[in-house]
């Protein structure tokens, strides 16, 4: 029987000959054991329905496990893993909050309060990550209110940042050229204890509603030099599946719209709200981008890598906005393990913000070296990818000045003396023919 060769093997054969390149072949003994790639209808089958539920299953820890059997017996881990739930079920009082943590006076206090003002709002699952007989946990003081929150400084304002002074129509505020800030809801999943817009969720404990948005979309459709909205809050994520697509179609819309961010907490807070379904809705609006509130590595749990991880499959890029608090995250070491942290759950981390001067935020504010200390202790210390940009949103409706440390140690002729992560100082010349 003739045996016919392969003119393209021959023809490689003859270039290797004359370029005096030589590549020795594996024959069937010397090549590399395998096993059969064959699979048959039937486990291919068999894999698919096994995906399709994996996809709408939430992980759920073995922290979570012993946390629901001790304090919530009666619900199963369907109710537990179910977002509403978890709402439905999230503490709103400091007595409610006595069944899971030791409070101190100091936390017990605000409730004794006359008139007491101060919103609390913890769901089961982030409860479950606070350490019951630590009070000075990060966590802990990031959501527990204390009475320090009564006492206002100089500086303080309930609005410090004039967001009602550039809002030109409700659920607007328009302070940059070519964007706007769009507040969605006044509702939050969870109520941080030095949040910005603290003036407004203390009014505002459910959503707004879809019709109260239309002087909203009306702004935008009006003016064609808006290409970015930042879907705010609140928080949306905690709004209905319906309301944010109807949200997001209604931006989608608008044909000078390039951008649409959203920034939320939910992940970290609720990370049960992150569905299948939920992300499925996301798919159809990019570009589409995310950002989301972190505070401490606590935060960061198989639930929340979870969640995350579903986001960034959909094409969703992923950044993290972290406010320095005294006494929670104010150390490099800290602030490193954060930021290493979310990378590896596919978040570039992007803004560090000066927590801004509400009225009784004075105990969680740093000093502003602080943060310019935590740039130097990241900076050439760790990948670049991992340090954020450390802003002052200026009071008064200045907006975000980014802060660094100063490298530049002045000019020496016409080089430029600069320090680097080591303090060592290098020279560049600066002149041009």
């Amino acid at each position: 029987m003739p045996v016919f060769s392969n003119p393209k093997k021959e023809m490689e054969k003859l270039h290797n000959e004359k370029s005096g390149v030589t590549h020795t072949e594996l024959n069937e003994e010397e090549e590399p054991p395998s096993t059969k790639c064959f699979i048959s209808e039937e486990q291919i089958l068999r894999e698919y329905i096994q995906d399709r539920l994996d996809r709408d299953k939430t992980n759920l820890s073995q922290h979570s496990l012993e946390f629901v059997k001790q304090y919530f017996p009666e619900a199963t881990e369907k109710d537990w893993t179910n977002w509403r739930w978890q709402l439905k079920n999230s503490v709103q009082t400091i007595d409610q909050l006595s069944r899971f943590i030791h409070l101190t006076d100091n936390e017990i206090r605000p409730a004794m309060e006359i008139n007491n003002t101060l919103p609390i709002r913890i769901t089961p699952y982030y409860l479950s990550l606070l350490e019951k007989d630590n009070p000075e946990q990060g966590l802990r003081k990031s959501v527990v209110p204390v009475i320090d929150e009564f006492i206002s400084s100089p500086g303080e304002a309930s609005d410090p940042l004039f967001e009602e002074h550039d809002s030109p129509v409700p659920n607007i505020v328009h302070r940059y050229p070519d964007r706007v800030l769009f507040l969605a809801t006044g509702f939050c999943s969870a109520y941080c204890r030095y949040c910005t817009r603290s003036h407004m969720v203390a009014k505002d404990k459910c959503h707004i509603g879809t019709k109260a948005w239309e002087p909203a979309f009306q702004y935008i459709q009006n003016h064609p030099e808006i290409r970015d909205v930042l879907v705010s809050g609140g928080d949306p994520l905690t709004m209905p599946d319906q309301h944010i697509d109807y949200l997001l179609s209604r931006l989608r819309a608008i044909e000078h719209v390039e951008i649409i961010r959203i920034g939320t907490k939910v992940p970290a807070v609720l990370p049960q709200r992150i569905t299948r379904s939920l992300v499925n809705i996301f798919r159809k609006y990019h570009p589409l981008f995310i950002s989301i509130h972190f505070t401490h590595p606590d935060e960061l749990t198989p639930e929340v890598k979870e969640a995350c991880e579903r986001l960034a499959n959909a094409g969703i890029p992923l950044g993290s906005q972290t406010v320095l608090l005294k006494g929670i995250n104010d150390t490099v070491p800290i602030m490193k393990k954060l930021m290493q942290g979310l990378l590896k759950f596919r978040v570039r981390p992007y803004y560090l913000y000066q927590c801004d001067p509400i009225l009784g935020s004075a105990h969680f504010r740093t000093p502003v070296e602080k943060g310019l200390e935590i740039i130097r202790g990241l900076r050439g210390h760790t990948t670049g990818y991992a340090v954020p940009q450390y802003v002052i949103d200026a009071p008064g409706g200045g907006g975000k000045i980014p802060l660094l440390p100063d490298y530049n140690e002045g000019r020496d002729g016409e080089y430029i003396l600069l320090k680097n992560y080591e303090k060592k100082v290098f020279r560049y010349p600066d002149f041009t023919e």
